[in-house]
């Protein structure tokens, strides 16, 4: 009985977050008004990771408050693959999008102009987990083990490659196995020792299922800047005004959204029905496991990124083959348009 319930609450959740593709419009909401004609807003595109889902609820609470209305947005979010919209933002068919620090590292090797202007995640979001009774707990206690990856590619093979490192192992000193997005369900029916998700996927549902787990994080042992937004220097150049516009209304939607989470989940939900119902309990852990990640660092001005990391960074894609020469730190991201900086 307790193995059909975790299958149910696997299947139920991973029918939200995990890696589908869609382009799916969301619809605006302008912001109040004392009942004079709003000025008209320029339409933005945002590429966005997976699919409509409440970890994007910040962009949805920016839309609903009219926050990018405000600021001059029409913004409009479509979903896709992180590496395809990397391309688009490149060669300007798309303005903005979300992605992490080491795809802006593996654009710049490429020669696509792209460029970081405001973190949203302060913590790489990606672990690896495995089931508490297999003591699991420290990157020197993966040597020997199968470990389930979705592939050899994106933040999940960058997050293992990382802690591996940490403990001096390579891939041949474990057993990696390709599981596409069925992480969950590998660790529960121990297909695999452990696996690698993010935090707030794969640990989140066993733990609802009543399985503790072990996770171990990349920022323990090396810090690489998480997702933020992303866009090229011709729009730096050309449009610094959009590129703050933009940025703004994005940090206040995330501030608001952590401010005011059980209104921010309400709104994600208008826009995710499929994550209420019987869904919404799970849609909420996971909404509520991804606020830590979305809360700004002690030492670091909110939305910021400091050259330190970036260079981290940069060497490391570079240690570990992903690129063939160390790119240089200081096209990867700028801060000028991060309020405090």
């Amino acid at each position: 009985m307790k193995n059909k319930t975790t299958l149910r609450i696997i299947l139920s959740l991973l029918v939200l977050i995990l890696s589908l593709t869609a382009c799916v419009p969301v619809p605006t909401t302008p912001a109040a008004s004392d009942g004079a004609a709003a000025p008209a807003a320029e339409q933005i595109k945002l590429g966005l990771g997976f699919i409509p889902n409440v970890q994007f609820a910040p962009y949805y609470v920016g839309i609903e408050k009219g926050f990018y209305r405000d600021a001059g947005l029409d913004l409009e979010l479509s979903y896709g693959f992180e590496n395809d919209y990397l391309k688009l933002v490149g060669v300007g068919e798309y303005p903005f999008m979300v992605g992490s620090g080491d795809q802006v590292v593996l654009g710049r090797a490429q020669g696509l102009p792209v460029r970081y202007v405001l973190n949203w995640y302060s913590r790489y979001p990606v672990v690896v987990f495995a089931k508490a009774e297999r003591a699991i707990t420290a990157p020197g206690d993966l040597a020997g083990k199968t470990v389930g990856i979705p592939g050899a590619f994106g933040a999940s093979y960058v997050a293992l490659r990382g802690i591996l490192e940490a403990a001096g192992l390579s891939e041949q000193e474990i057993k990696l196995e390709s599981i596409g997005f069925t992480q969950a369900a590998a660790v529960s029916e121990d297909t695999v020792d452990a696996a690698v998700d993010y935090a707030v996927n794969g640990p989140v549902v066993l733990a609802l299922a009543g399985v503790p787990t072990t996770q171990i994080t990349l920022d323990d042992y090396l810090t690489i800047p998480a997702n933020g937004l992303v866009t090229n220097e011709s729009v730096i150049a050309e449009r610094p005004d959009l590129v703050q516009a933009m940025v703004r209304a994005t940090q206040q939607a995330i501030d608001y959204t952590l401010a005011n989470p059980d209104e921010a989940f309400a709104i994600a939900l208008k826009v995710v029905p499929e994550a209420g119902g019987d869904n919404e309990a799970a849609s909420r852990a996971v909404f509520d496991a991804s606020l830590a990640y979305w809360t700004p660092r002690e030492d670091q001005t909110p939305g910021a990124t400091n050259l330190a990391d970036w260079q981290t960074a940069a060497e490391f894609m570079q240690r570990i083959g992903l690129v063939d020469a160390v790119v240089d730190a200081d096209t990867l991201f700028t801060n000028q348009f991060v309020a405090g900086e």
